[in-house]
């Protein structure tokens, strides 16, 4: 399709305006990080570093970044292990119900996460008896971290086809030898993606963590909500923004690179 010189500069105009409305307050962020005024003032009467030194001092800061790397890398290798598995059964194999198997696996990314937090409270708490810990917190990261490892999976088994499978299978090799010598080796870029994407999820969620966090679980979201509002604390709260920013693109940035396939990314 050939458009026209002005609707190429109207959607060029367009994508500018919108890449501008998602990314000025990420700058506002970082550049309030360097701020030297407590309250934030705007536009900044000078810069410093001293509250990235504050918050490199923040012990509260420190627990928090280690408690939501715990939850994150132990969601994503939950969600590797048992996304892998269903994408496969559900590629693999035909049988009765696949389709719908298949929406309810997807299904917790699409719902909303207030949703899913107090379905997974009272699951916690009222069905299963359970105390709320870090162990509820990573099975309810796991819960939605497991689609983002079977949406990358599955369309790279869908790519694949079963020939090299069912050659293998020819040659007299078993399930899992067909599986770690075959499957899994064209799987791995896949898995990487996911696993980086699930690990991202996990690490900035907040509202299905509030449902299943116990007391004294706090994560970085946590620590960031429960720090910005108090005096002289918000430009620390910033400084941590811009660190969560960080870790939150390169997962991403890799993934995207790693699968080489936006469409199959969240």
């Amino acid at each position: 399709m050939t458009l026209s010189t002005p609707v190429r500069r109207l959607l060029a105009a367009l994508t500018g305006l919108i890449l501008l409305v998602m990314y000025l307050p990420l700058a506002v962020v970082v550049l309030n990080s360097f701020n030297t005024s407590k309250s934030l003032t705007w536009p900044p009467p000078g810069l410093t570093f001293d509250w990235w030194v504050r918050a490199f001092h923040s012990v509260g800061a420190r627990e928090a970044v280690i408690t939501s790397v715990q939850v994150a890398l132990a969601s994503t290798a939950i969600a590797l292990v048992l996304g892998t598995l269903m994408s496969i059964a559900l590629q693999r194999y035909d049988f009765f119900g696949k389709s719908s198997v298949n929406l309810l696996v997807i299904l917790p990314i699409a719902l909303p996460g207030i949703v899913t937090g107090i379905a997974l409270n009272n699951a916690f708490r009222g069905i299963l008896g359970l105390q709320l810990s870090i162990l509820t917190v990573i099975i309810a990261h796991a819960t939605f971290c497991i689609v983002t490892v079977f949406n990358n999976v599955q369309a790279r088994l869908r790519r694949m086809g079963g020939n090299f499978e069912e050659a293998s299978a020819d040659l007299g090799a078993g399930i899992w030898t067909t599986f770690r010598l075959v499957t899994f080796p064209q799987l791995r870029s896949a898995l990487l993606a996911g696993g980086l994407l699930a690990f991202a999820l996990s690490f900035d969620e907040i509202i299905v963590t509030t449902f299943t966090a116990g007391a004294g679980v706090t994560t970085l979201p946590i620590w960031i909500l429960n720090n910005l509002f108090r005096p002289n604390q918000a430009p620390v709260v910033n400084v941590v923004a811009v660190v969560l920013i960080l870790l939150s693109i390169i997962p991403i940035w890799v993934a995207q690179k790693i699968s080489g396939d936006t469409d199959a990314l969240r």
